[in-house]
């Protein structure tokens, strides 16, 4: 466990001196100050785990006042803060009265050496304890999210997917840093959880971290922490994302949208093993497996300048592509069956498989969109229909696709005309159900019904 650094406030010089030579073993720092109005500026600083403070300070006054006061200011600017209240023996009540008002121990003085030592190591040793008790508490928040996460699995019909997991299942027994990259909706998050299944931090937390879903302005906060007071909204101490993984496995997805400002300070975090939150010089030791994700081409992105050399190598140690879903094709079949066991199930559907015909055309498409897009498309189905067997009748694909531009010959308003009557004639005429498939308003299909007279 760390020593800590502790801060010590008193008027007499003397003591400040004795206290220092007598403490200095015990604490990695020991900071004496004689007024406590320097107090605000070191609690906020966030320099120090403990404080001793004395219950007067003004010539003549022992009401202990000055101590309550600013016990009660040191607990707003930093609510982890502990303080042991310092005070004459004749004080015990007003002490005791401290401590009702949050104080963590008092010490009488003159004091005894060995007692003054003791009482200050175990207030700093219940305060670690309480942070570690914190940190916990986020951590089972997080597995508890993680555990109520619908569990999707692999599935590896395809000698792609299959070679995958098998480096999957290769590496995970390493602590190297993995990057991944694929479409949009191929399983980059699944890839990653299966290396963290197969790791010897299985049991330990998996945090993830979706960089495309956090603003710019809040990335460093949200990935190294801050202090109270750091910045406007800092109202409190924040525990970052790394700090939070410690032990387990950090999931950066969409790396590539990392601001190319904060990159050298995941660098470094990478490289030293430590962060250090927003508002505080101290580095924070961190122990993680780190696996980042992106559908962007980071090497163009190095060419470009918006993202860092020497961060990609750190973080491609091992480098996995998954292949778009249109090139194992092995696989859609078998995921399509998949999706409807839990759709029939959610939805209490009476479909039992896709025909084969309806199967014949999931494997037939291009899907833009991957697993996700397939995803959608199969619950779509259930959802809509009546029939024990899906047909391909119920299945609705993007209008315009690649697959669709090369199929088709002729203008663009030609192959509008076709795709617009196409779709028109699978939803039986169904003008709502037609735009809604074809991702425009009813108005504007009329328009263009009107357009090509159809």
């Amino acid at each position: 466990m760390p020593k800590g650094k502790l801060l010590i406030v008193d008027d007499n010089k003397s003591i400040l001196s004795a206290l220092e030579i007598l403490l200095q073993d015990d604490f990695e720092e020991v900071k004496t100050i004689a007024s406590p109005n320097q107090l605000p500026a070191l609690i906020e600083a966030g320099e120090y785990d403990l404080v001793l403070l004395d219950m007067n300070f003004s010539a003549g006054v022992n009401t202990g006042n000055e101590g309550l006061y600013w016990l009660t200011r040191i607990q707003e600017l930093r609510p982890d803060m502990e303080v042991v209240l310092f005070t004459a023996y004749g004080d015990v009540e007003l002490a005791v009265k401290a401590l009702k008002k949050g104080g963590a121990d008092f010490i009488l003085k003159p004091w005894d050496n060995e007692k003054m030592r003791t009482t200050l190591r175990n207030v700093f040793k219940l305060q670690q304890s309480k942070k570690e008790i914190k940190q916990l508490k986020q951590k089972e928040s997080a597995l508890r999210s993680e555990i109520n996460r619908d569990k999707h699995f692999i599935i590896a019909q395809s000698p792609q997917m299959r070679e995958i997991l098998n480096l999957v299942r290769k590496v995970a027994k390493t602590d190297a840093n993995v990057l991944i990259t694929g479409d949009n909706g191929t399983g980059k998050e699944l890839i990653a959880r299966e290396l963290h299944r197969h790791s010897k931090r299985a049991n330990e937390i998996m945090v993830s971290v979706d960089m495309g879903a956090i603003s710019e302005t809040l990335f460093e906060s949200e990935l190294f922490g801050h202090k109270k007071g750091s910045f406007t909204d800092a109202r409190n101490n924040r525990t970052g994302k790394i700090e939070n993984a410690n032990g387990g496995t950090l999931f950066l997805d969409e790396i590539g949208n990392l601001p190319v400002q904060l990159q050298p300070k995941l660098l470094t975090a990478i490289q030293n093993r430590s962060v250090t939150p927003i508002g505080s010089n101290k580095p924070v030791p961190v122990d993680i497996r780190l696996v980042c994700a992106t559908n962007q081409n980071l090497d163009e992105m190095v060419a470009d300048g918006s993202f860092r050399e020497d961060l990609l190598y750190r973080i491609n140690t091992i480098h996995i592509e998954i292949p778009p879903l249109r090139e194992r094709k092995e696989d859609i079949t078998a995921i399509a069956d998949y999706f409807l066991k839990i759709y029939c199930n959610k939805y209490r559907k009476n479909c039992a498989a896709i025909s084969e015909s309806g199967a014949k055309k999931l494997q037939s498409y291009q899907w833009p969109g991957n697993v996700r897009e397939l995803q959608h498309t199969i619950e779509k189905a259930v959802i809509l229909s009546d029939k024990k067997e899906l047909t391909p009748d119920d299945f609705f694909f993007r209008p315009v696709t690649q697959s669709m531009v090369d199929i088709f010959e002729g203008t663009i308003e030609e192959m509008e005309q076709k795709m617009i009557s196409k779709v028109i004639q699978k939803s039986g005429s169904n003008l709502s159900a037609a735009a809604e498939h074809l991702g425009i308003t009813r108005q504007t299909l009329y328009n263009k019904m009107k357009k090509y007279n159809l």
